[in-house]
């Protein structure tokens, strides 16, 4: 069997991702440290990086701006689904009886 999925606090992942910048360190380093895995730190520091998470403690994890990106893409996929749905109906009530 594998092993359980772990969760981690903002905090943890925030101080992760501080140790990684430090001068001198290296994601393989504080990934041995931590005990996680080379891919999910460096996942955790592209996002930062990129600005997708806040660096600020006490805050969400998650800017506003990715918030409200991941909601928009929702709504946008629900939208397209009902979309589907409709285009189907009418396609089957304009068919001919005969």
């Amino acid at each position: 069997m594998g092993k359980p999925k772990r969760q981690f606090s903002a905090e943890f992942k925030r101080e992760a991702v501080q140790a990684v910048l430090k001068p001198g360190s290296s994601i393989a380093q504080v990934a041995r440290q931590l005990d996680v895995s080379d891919s999910l730190l460096g996942m955790w520091v592209k996002k930062f990086k990129a600005g997708d998470w806040e660096s600020a403690p006490g805050k969400e994890l998650r800017t506003p701006a990715a918030t409200e990106l991941e909601r928009v893409q929702r709504e946008l996929a629900k939208v397209k689904m009902e979309r589907d749905i409709l285009k189907k109906a009418l396609g089957y009530f304009a068919k001919d009886p005969a």
